[in-house]
Protein backbone atom coordinates (compact mmCIF):
# COMPACT_ATOMS: atom_id res chain seq x y z
CA UNK A 1 0.00 0.00 0.00
CA UNK A 2 1.30 3.43 -1.06
CA UNK A 3 1.31 6.59 1.26
CA UNK A 4 2.49 9.85 1.46
CA UNK A 5 1.99 12.91 3.56
CA UNK A 6 1.17 16.51 2.25
CA UNK A 7 2.19 18.97 4.95
CA UNK A 8 1.36 22.44 5.31
CA UNK A 9 0.20 24.74 7.76
CA UNK A 10 -3.28 25.22 5.66
CA UNK A 11 -4.25 28.52 6.99
CA UNK A 12 -6.42 28.22 5.59
CA UNK A 13 -6.23 25.72 2.56
CA UNK A 14 -6.97 26.67 -0.63
CA UNK A 15 -7.90 25.76 -4.64
CA UNK A 16 -4.70 25.29 -5.01
CA UNK A 17 -3.25 23.03 -1.93
CA UNK A 18 -6.89 21.06 -3.25
CA UNK A 19 -5.40 20.81 -7.00
CA UNK A 20 -2.05 19.34 -5.26
CA UNK A 21 -4.44 17.04 -3.34
CA UNK A 22 -6.59 15.96 -5.89
CA UNK A 23 -3.51 14.94 -7.81
CA UNK A 24 -1.69 13.37 -5.09
CA UNK A 25 -4.88 11.10 -4.03
CA UNK A 26 -5.09 9.64 -7.11
CA UNK A 27 -1.16 8.69 -6.92
CA UNK A 28 -1.00 6.61 -3.74
CA UNK A 29 -3.51 4.59 -1.72
CA UNK A 30 -3.36 6.60 1.62
CA UNK A 31 -2.72 10.51 1.52
CA UNK A 32 -1.91 12.11 5.13
CA UNK A 33 -2.64 16.06 5.14
CA UNK A 34 -0.36 17.00 7.95
CA UNK A 35 -2.07 20.17 9.62
CA UNK A 36 1.75 21.39 11.05
CA UNK A 37 1.53 24.10 14.32
CA UNK A 38 4.83 25.60 14.64
CA UNK A 39 4.83 27.87 17.80
CA UNK A 40 7.08 31.11 16.91
CA UNK A 41 4.34 31.44 13.39
CA UNK A 42 1.40 33.75 13.97
CA UNK A 43 -1.60 31.76 12.39
CA UNK A 44 -5.02 33.27 11.05
CA UNK A 45 -6.94 29.94 12.28
CA UNK A 46 -6.00 28.00 15.43
CA UNK A 47 -4.42 24.67 14.82
CA UNK A 48 -7.82 22.79 15.67
CA UNK A 49 -9.54 24.84 13.21
CA UNK A 50 -7.13 24.79 10.77
CA UNK A 51 -7.75 20.82 11.00
CA UNK A 52 -11.31 20.65 11.01
CA UNK A 53 -11.79 23.24 8.24
CA UNK A 54 -9.36 21.08 6.06
CA UNK A 55 -11.29 18.29 7.15
CA UNK A 56 -14.63 19.73 6.05
CA UNK A 57 -12.99 20.66 2.60
CA UNK A 58 -11.73 17.33 1.79
CA UNK A 59 -14.80 15.25 3.25
CA UNK A 60 -15.28 13.35 0.42
CA UNK A 61 -12.21 12.02 -0.42
CA UNK A 62 -12.19 8.41 0.79
CA UNK A 63 -8.06 7.59 0.98
CA UNK A 64 -7.24 10.80 2.81
CA UNK A 65 -6.53 11.07 6.52
CA UNK A 66 -5.97 14.86 8.15
CA UNK A 67 -4.20 15.18 11.44
CA UNK A 68 -2.06 17.94 13.14
CA UNK A 69 1.87 17.75 14.32
CA UNK A 70 3.72 19.41 15.85
CA UNK A 71 7.56 19.23 15.80
CA UNK A 72 9.93 17.52 12.47
CA UNK A 73 8.66 16.26 9.89
CA UNK A 74 10.82 13.28 9.55
CA UNK A 75 9.38 12.16 12.88
CA UNK A 76 5.86 12.33 11.71
CA UNK A 77 6.79 10.30 8.70
CA UNK A 78 8.93 7.79 11.02
CA UNK A 79 6.13 7.47 13.49
CA UNK A 80 3.21 6.76 10.73
CA UNK A 81 6.13 4.67 8.23
CA UNK A 82 5.64 6.97 5.67
CA UNK A 83 8.82 7.50 2.75
CA UNK A 84 7.18 10.04 0.61
CA UNK A 85 6.36 13.57 1.30
CA UNK A 86 4.48 15.82 -0.85
CA UNK A 87 5.59 19.21 -1.85
CA UNK A 88 3.55 22.17 -4.16
CA UNK A 89 5.00 23.97 -6.24
CA UNK A 90 3.73 27.57 -7.37
CA UNK A 91 6.18 29.13 -9.45
CA UNK A 92 10.22 28.71 -9.87
CA UNK A 93 10.62 31.34 -6.50
CA UNK A 94 8.80 28.47 -4.35
CA UNK A 95 11.85 26.27 -5.62
CA UNK A 96 14.58 27.32 -3.52
CA UNK A 97 13.36 27.31 -0.17
CA UNK A 98 11.60 23.97 -0.71
CA UNK A 99 14.70 22.63 -2.27
CA UNK A 100 16.61 24.15 0.71
CA UNK A 101 14.18 21.55 2.96
CA UNK A 102 13.61 18.64 1.23
CA UNK A 103 17.40 18.59 1.89
CA UNK A 104 17.76 19.30 4.95
CA UNK A 105 14.61 16.41 5.35
CA UNK A 106 16.57 14.30 3.32
CA UNK A 107 19.71 14.77 5.86
CA UNK A 108 17.52 13.93 8.94
CA UNK A 109 15.53 10.48 7.14
CA UNK A 110 17.52 9.18 3.99
CA UNK A 111 14.87 7.35 3.25
CA UNK A 112 12.62 9.92 2.76
CA UNK A 113 11.72 10.87 -0.81
CA UNK A 114 10.13 14.39 -1.70
CA UNK A 115 7.90 14.96 -4.58
CA UNK A 116 7.56 18.21 -5.79
CA UNK A 117 3.91 18.78 -7.76
CA UNK A 118 3.45 22.04 -9.81
CA UNK A 119 -0.36 23.24 -9.02
CA UNK A 120 -2.30 23.87 -12.15
CA UNK A 121 -1.49 27.54 -13.99
CA UNK A 122 -5.02 28.65 -13.11
CA UNK A 123 -3.86 28.43 -9.16
CA UNK A 124 -0.24 29.24 -9.38
CA UNK A 125 -0.44 32.61 -7.99
CA UNK A 126 -2.99 31.94 -5.09
CA UNK A 127 -1.58 32.02 -1.49
CA UNK A 128 -3.49 31.78 1.96
CA UNK A 129 -1.76 35.06 2.82
CA UNK A 130 -3.79 36.54 -0.59
CA UNK A 131 -6.82 35.00 0.15
CA UNK A 132 -6.97 36.31 3.90
CA UNK A 133 -5.47 39.96 2.88
CA UNK A 134 -8.83 40.24 -0.15
CA UNK A 135 -11.44 38.31 2.48
CA UNK A 136 -9.69 41.41 5.52
CA UNK A 137 -10.50 44.39 2.97
CA UNK A 138 -14.14 42.84 1.63
CA UNK A 139 -12.93 41.11 -1.60
CA UNK A 140 -14.49 38.15 -3.68
CA UNK A 141 -12.29 35.17 -2.40
CA UNK A 142 -15.20 32.36 -3.71
CA UNK A 143 -12.85 31.69 -6.93
CA UNK A 144 -9.85 30.99 -4.78
CA UNK A 145 -11.37 28.57 -1.40
CA UNK A 146 -14.20 26.09 -0.80
CA UNK A 147 -17.73 27.74 0.62
CA UNK A 148 -17.11 26.04 3.67
CA UNK A 149 -13.55 27.95 3.59
CA UNK A 150 -14.93 31.25 3.01
CA UNK A 151 -17.66 30.98 5.49
CA UNK A 152 -14.50 30.15 7.86
CA UNK A 153 -12.96 33.28 6.90
CA UNK A 154 -15.53 36.04 6.99
CA UNK A 155 -16.94 34.61 10.29
CA UNK A 156 -13.55 34.60 11.79
CA UNK A 157 -13.03 38.46 10.31
CA UNK A 158 -16.71 39.22 11.11
CA UNK A 159 -16.20 38.04 15.26
CA UNK A 160 -12.78 39.49 15.67
CA UNK A 161 -12.43 42.38 13.36
CA UNK A 162 -9.03 41.21 12.03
Amino acid sequence: MSKAIYPGSFDPITYGHLNIIDRAAKIFDELYIVVLHNVNKKYFFSCKERVQITKDALKDYKNIHVESYEGLLVDYAKMKNINVVIRGLRAVSDFEYELQLANANRSLHEDLEILFLMTDTEFSFISSTIVKEVAKFGGNISQWVPKNVENAIIKKISNNNV
